[in-house]
């Protein structure tokens, strides 16, 4: 009895360096807050999110530009997702759970991380340095 209440204390205290109490991972924030998206390392398979209420579950938001000369990204769409292996080479799944990113599509270019253009050209697809 004697020795089951000294364990008892003895781990109460922390006297035990083992047993101490560890310090809490700091929380990870999603890319929008903790830092800017990098449109020129997104490449693969593309889920394309619509639905406002699923925002928050997606890696960023991209804003279809109209005019080619202002788009932070010339998009080529993939038939086959092997071929989706640089930058703006995107295969587009239908699939959410089987898409390497999921971007929300927004009409309101103020809101968005970065804007794509879609483009027919192979060879034009990529990412614009600025």
């Amino acid at each position: 009895m004697t020795f089951t209440l000294l364990l008892v204390g003895w781990l109460t205290l922390g006297w035990g360096s083992n047993f101490a109490p560890q310090p809490a991972p700091t929380p990870m924030l999603p890319p929008s807050s903790a830092q800017s998206i990098e449109p020129c390392r997104i490449y693969g398979s593309i889920y394309l999110e619509t639905d406002p209420r699923r925002r928050s579950y997606c890696f960023a938001t991209v804003y279809l530009e109209p005019e080619e000369a202002f788009a932070d990204v010339l998009i080529f769409k993939e038939s086959n997702k092997l071929f989706a292996d640089k930058a703006g080479f995107w295969y587009f799944t239908m699939a959410r759970d089987f898409a390497d990113y999921a971007l929300f599509v927004t009409d309101n270019r103020n809101l968005a991380d970065f804007s794509i253009h879609y483009t027919d050209v192979r060879s034009y697809a990529g990412c614009r340095k600025q």
